[in-house]
């Protein structure tokens, strides 16, 4: 049988479908701090500075884990296309270069992953008080490791209780900061923006005082009672073995990994990061989990209507020539 030569790069038609999938990860306020560029021999995933939230995101954390989460879904949609990437992190700007690999079908988990990257958003309403099963947290868990991560879910009640209480002081801890709320208000419905930001439809409700899992406030309406009936939230801290800015890149492609698991398994998720934009937080947070690997994110898992979704700037608009 003749093997497939491989090909020196990708087609500008490839690489712009696959741009097209590699937009839908997910960012923080919707901020989607990404850009890519064709190269002569492939592609790389760059950090639009200009999109880092200086007041929420200091050090670029949470924007290299987005940029990680949209290369993920970039390799996933060459893959698909019968064109697999290799890749290296980069330096700079430039957090990943992509090349070919030689040319092959895609899996059937691939295409089954590739299939979810339109349905998967983060859900910011009210989750069903339905158990996720021991058997979906390990195609979780294993979802992460596949992509050189880490997810350890907090089956200890002492434990979710310390970690929903860090999430609940990060966050009016960073709300006390004026710069913090302003940023905020610009990247909510306040603005109203048509591809960016988190709109009204996405929002959700204003967080409510009794909820255990505090949300961010993106200007919902009040509601007078806690809708969430969880009793037992499903909650679990996304970790890497590492701390450094190439680090952040390769959470966020276990990041996506595990949501688009999440969304092929029926699950909705929810992202909270305020105790990783909180340095003695964020430390308090690796203690409670008692884990070698370096936090980056917590998330919840479970069952929830689906909600509206965010928007997305034009693909010709995150193309560097």
């Amino acid at each position: 049988m003749k093997m497939m030569a491989t090909p020196r790069t990708w087609c500008p038609e490839v690489f712009t479908d696959a741009v097209g999938d590699a937009v839908w990860a997910p960012s923080m306020h919707n901020s989607q701090p990404w850009r890519f560029r064709h190269t002569g021999d492939g592609v790389d995933v760059l950090l639009d500075e200009r999109r880092v939230l200086t007041a929420g995101d200091h050090d670029g954390r949470m924007a290299r884990i987005s940029c990680g989460a949209a290369a993920y879904n970039l390799r996933l949609a060459l893959a698909v296309a019968g064109l697999p990437a290799r890749y290296e992190f980069g330096a700079g700007r430039t957090l990943l270069h992509l090349w070919p690999d030689r040319p092959r079908p895609p899996t059937p988990v691939e295409r089954r992953m590739h299939h979810q990257i339109p349905n998967r958003h983060t859900n910011r309403g009210p989750f069903a008080d339905t158990p996720v099963g021991t058997a979906a947290a390990h195609r979780l868990s294993e979802a992460a490791r596949r992509e050189g991560g880490r997810l350890d879910f907090l089956t200890d009640e002492t434990a979710l209780y310390v970690v929903a209480g860090l999430i609940r002081t990060a966050d009016t801890q960073l709300r006390t900061d004026p710069a913090y709320a302003a940023e905020l208000r610009t990247w909510s419905i306040a603005a109203q923006h048509e591809v960016e930001g988190v709109g009204r439809s996405a929002a959700g409700a204003a967080p409510h005082p009794g909820e255990l899992l505090t949300r961010r406030d993106f200007g919902g309406p009040i509601l007078d009672v806690t809708r969430d009936p969880a009793r037992r939230p499903t909650v679990a801290v996304l970790g890497v073995l590492g701390d450094g800015f190439d680090d952040a890149v390769r959470a966020g492609m276990a990041l996506q990994c595990v949501l688009l698991t999440a969304t092929d398994l029926g699950l909705s998720t929810a992202l909270y990061s305020q105790p990783i934009e909180v340095p003695a937080l964020r430390e308090q947070l690796r203690r409670t989990v008692e884990c070698s690997h370096d936090p980056h994110l917590v998330l919840r898992f479970g069952y929830a209507p689906r909600t509206c979704y965010t928007n997305r700037r034009p693909v010709a608009d995150v193309i560097e020539p």
